[in-house]
């Protein structure tokens, strides 16, 4: 297991480094990421973020298709080739909007903890249950270009680096440090190099 962590944490730094240059291969990356673990998190008990990684897998394959058909899209209304894949593309958070995802949080949160609680073994269910409801929604927030979803993935990875302390996962504790530092990265690479869009279809 100890080396198919470590395999993680290789394409996890990948991904992370696509992600930033906004390249839709990073949903490629992120499905086999999130894949390896699921495995990880079974057998260490860590069984919310366990269950996130399943939903990063099925929301890898739907980013994918949300930011290919975006291109397709472009292409078509041109009538020429879509802009280069270097371009950064975002849209801002509402303040509906922020209601709203702040009231998912909480409703994941409270449903994951209780479960976690009563239900399984785990040892960290409040930090479990919070970085796996703050991921879900973080998650679909960048598939749909949201800039604030960098500041969303401060928090959890933060949050993360202590609770795989806790259970002796260093080489996935290392990769979460690298994950908050180049979220960071990202926020301020969106913000210099992005052309903000008011566009909904991102």
């Amino acid at each position: 297991m100890q080396l198919l962590e470590y395999f993680g944490v290789l394409t996890g730094l990948l991904y992370l480094f696509l992600e930033i240059r906004q390249h839709r291969a990073m949903w490629v990356v992120g499905f086999l990421t999130s894949l390896v673990y699921v495995f990880v998190f079974f057998f260490s008990k860590i069984y919310a973020d366990m269950g996130l990684n399943i939903y990063y897998v099925a929301i890898s394959i739907y980013g994918f298709w949300q930011w290919t058909r975006r291109r397709e899209v472009e292409t078509a209304q041109n009538g020429e080739a879509a802009p280069s894949q270097e371009a950064i593309l975002y849209r801002n958070m509402t303040p509906l909007l922020f209601a709203g995802i702040c009231s998912a949080i909480l409703a994941l949160f409270a449903l994951l903890y209780y479960f976690l609680h009563y239900f399984t073994d785990s040892p960290i269910p409040a930090g479990d249950a919070f970085t796996t409801a703050v991921g879900i929604v973080a998650t679909w927030m960048l598939a749909r270009r949201i800039i604030e979803h960098w500041i969303f993935w401060i928090i959890v990875n933060c949050v993360s680096v202590y609770l795989y302390y806790l259970r002796g996962l260093y080489p996935t504790m290392f990769l979460y440090i690298c994950y908050a530092t180049l979220a960071a990265v990202g926020l301020y690479t969106w913000k210099k190099k992005g052309i903000r869009t008011h566009d909904s279809t991102l």
